[in-house]
């Protein structure tokens, strides 16, 4: 399985970026999605995730109301919009896929997701 992310960039504070993960080597409708971003000297943290239909999302709490997760199934493609971007959004931003196939209980947790994309770094400036 393979997880290509890309998108990230730099903006200014208030600006936007949409971030891509293609993804390959499985049946990616079958398999909730997740972002997670990781700043230096913190631990990875998550962000959102989305249900296997795109039917369900769950969101950090800091970045609800300004972050939408979405994918296309038909592209094996998920995103990640970002609005209203602040400086505490800069990370490398990775996204993950969950194991298990067909569920709708989203998690928020690492040891959930068993495939990662390299990561994409995300500048926000001040």
């Amino acid at each position: 399985v393979q997880l290509q992310a890309s998108g990230g960039g730099l903006v200014q504070a208030g600006g936007s970026l949409r971030l891509s993960c293609a993804a390959s080597g499985r049946t990616f409708s079958a398999y909730a999605m997740a972002w997670f971003r990781q700043a230096p000297g913190k631990e990875r943290e998550f962000v959102a995730a989305i249900t296997w239909n795109g039917g369900g999302a769950y969101y950090a709490d800091s970045v609800k109301g300004r972050f939408t997760i979405s994918r296309d199934n038909d592209k094996n493609t998920v995103y990640l919009q970002m609005n209203s971007l602040k400086p505490e959004d800069m990370a490398i931003y990775y996204c993950a896929s969950d194991n298990r196939r067909w569920t709708n209980r989203l998690s928020d947790t690492r040891d959930q997701y068993v495939y990662w994309g390299q990561g994409t770094q995300v500048t926000v400036s001040s």
